[in-house]
């Protein structure tokens, strides 16, 4: 009898250890930085992430879907994701080509359903010892953002550069009025410390205690649109990186800027503003899409463009990095499938190329104990089912890694993709061993 018992317990144990999803931790570890580098306790943090803005939404217990949710946690922790970046939520929501829906849809007030979706997916993923870096404002209409305040504010309607009476110039000149904006910056101050002063019905834990949250973002890419607005951007980007600092003394702060891209392309300005004591570790981003970079006509000879120019803003980058003696990471890049694609069966190698690029320099900054410390590809998409034909996001669509404005698969990684997720594995299991289920 008593070899049966020990038997039963074996096997027990056995199945245990051999379950994808870790046992709750009982204190995840918090992340901190020591001598310009990231340390999760006593150990050096480097990582291969994922951009999951969507997290929320579809964690959400009403319009969400928590079974794919924790289909795709599942299968992110088996490659080692632990770090993932995320959208607290969207503002507004009543424009084209904008996430609905929002989490705050009127000025002040909130959908409790997303408030609920972000701390169930918080505790979820405190099971698998993952940590979120969670952005608090967009720079972008995709999700509301700043132009959402300024329009609840009385500056009128915004100006949706993705409807054809509309410029880009026209968008940017409003939403840069939101670093003047006084009532603005308030209502997005108290936004601030609404969700900063939140605890979590899953697990008791108040935001401030949770080590689940590894940085309090400003915002997505926010950013200096003119010469005129230097200035403003600055006292904003103050402002709020004190309250951050003053709300939550355990969780690191970061801007999300592009790097020099938010600023004019001017390297100092990106320098003297993260020279700031209060700001933890600097954020970067490319897109050789949008940048110019990858042209669809050449795609084999722009590819390699697209690296070379990937390495020059790195390297730039974390010279800078070097000098504040900050950790950098690169929290946000994507590369298209062959010719544009949003077939699940076009080619992914040119995406496979140029996202080895990107993770070898941070195996480089790993093996050299250096300062690039993480990489957050764009994005995760999971068991997404999007319209190969025409690929537009209408309200009720699954959400994919590309936001609303966009193709829907056009940057995403989504499950069926095993060539990348074994990459991305095979880099997380140089940087990130522990972190990476067999």
């Amino acid at each position: 009898m008593k070899k049966l018992i020990l038997l039963v317990s074996i096997l027990v144990l056995t199945l245990s250890s051999c379950s994808s999803v870790k046992e709750v931790p009982s204190e995840i570890e918090l992340i901190t930085v020591q001598d310009g580098k990231f340390f999760k306790g006593d150990q050096p943090y480097y990582f291969v992430g994922a951009n999951y803005w969507y997290g929320p939404l579809i964690a959400a217990r009403n319009i969400g879907d928590r079974e794919r949710l924790t289909k795709e946690l599942d299968l992110m922790d088996s490659l080692g994701i632990d770090n993932l970046r995320i959208l607290v939520g969207a503002e507004g929501g009543n424009e084209d080509f904008q996430v609905k829906p929002a989490l705050q849809p009127e000025q002040g007030v909130y959908n409790d359903d997303l408030l609920d979706g972000l701390d169930f997916l918080l505790a979820e993923m405190e099971k698998r010892g993952m940590y979120a870096v969670l952005y608090l404002n967009n720079n972008w209409i995709w999700s509301g953002g700043m132009s959402a305040y300024l329009e609840w504010n009385g500056y009128g309607e915004v100006p949706n550069a993705f409807l054809e009476k509309y410029s880009w110039e026209d968008y940017t000149q409003y939403t840069q009025q939101f670093h003047t904006c006084v009532p603005c910056r308030e209502a997005f101050m108290e936004h601030v410390r609404f969700i900063i002063g939140r605890t979590n019905a899953y697990t008791g834990k108040k935001y401030i205690e949770d080590n689940t949250i590894m940085s309090w973002q400003v915002a997505n890419e926010p950013r200096i649109f003119t010469e005129e607005d230097r200035e403003p951007f600055r006292d904003w980007l103050r402002e709020v990186v004190d309250l951050l600092d003053t709300l939550d003394t355990n969780t690191l702060v970061s801007t999300g800027a592009e790097g020099k891209a938010s600023y004019l392309q001017d390297l100092n300005e990106y320098e003297t503003l993260h020279s700031n004591p209060k700001i933890d570790y600097l954020t970067a981003h490319m897109w050789p899409k949008n940048w110019g970079w990858y042209d669809i006509e050449d795609e084999k000879g722009s590819l390699q463009v697209s690296i070379d120019n990937a390495y020059d803003y790195i390297n730039e980058h974390v010279e800078v990095a070097v000098k504040l003696n900050k950790p950098i990471v690169l929290s946000e890049f994507g590369f298209p499938r062959e010719k544009e694609s949003l077939s699940l069966d076009a080619s992914v190698e040119n995406r496979n190329v140029f996202y080895e690029a990107l993770f070898s320099k941070l195996a480089e900054s790993y093996a050299e104990k250096g300062h690039l410390s993480g990489v957050n590809f764009w994005g995760f998409a999971g068991f997404a089912e999007t319209d190969e034909t025409n690929g537009k996001w209408e309200e009720g669509d699954d959400f994919s890694a590309d936001p609303p404005q966009e193709p829907q698969g056009l940057n995403s990684v989504f499950a069926q993709d095993r060539s990348t997720l074994e990459l991305i594995k095979e880099y997380n299991e140089i940087v990130n061993p522990e972190a990476v289920k067999n």
